[in-house]
């Protein structure tokens, strides 16, 4: 199956955390922080949304910073992932 976002949606993948710190102590599971960066997998077409055109500035591949608890979590073959309005998102990591 494939995941295909309508409108402004935006289907992000969450970068696993760092096990190390920068000082090279390895971290347990529970010491480590949710990741706050994610991996664009698919961008939806953009278009008319509650009556404004919405062009969509980011894409396939790109890293972006969402929303704390923005989104819907969807688990689709093994895999997890996110979908967000394209507003969820707060930068993009260059």
């Amino acid at each position: 199956m494939k995941l295909k976002p309508l409108a402004d949606r935006v289907i992000i993948k969450m970068v696993e955390a760092e096990e190390k710190t920068k000082s090279g102590i390895i971290l347990t599971g529970s010491a480590k922080e949710k990741p706050e960066v994610a991996e664009v997998v698919e961008v939806g077409p953009g278009g008319m949304v509650d009556g404004k055109e919405v062009v969509m500035t980011v894409k396939k591949g790109d890293k972006v910073i969402t929303s704390k608890y923005s989104g819907t979590e969807v688990k689709l073959d093994g895999e997890e992932y996110t979908i967000v309005r394209q507003g969820d998102i707060l930068a993009v990591v260059e």
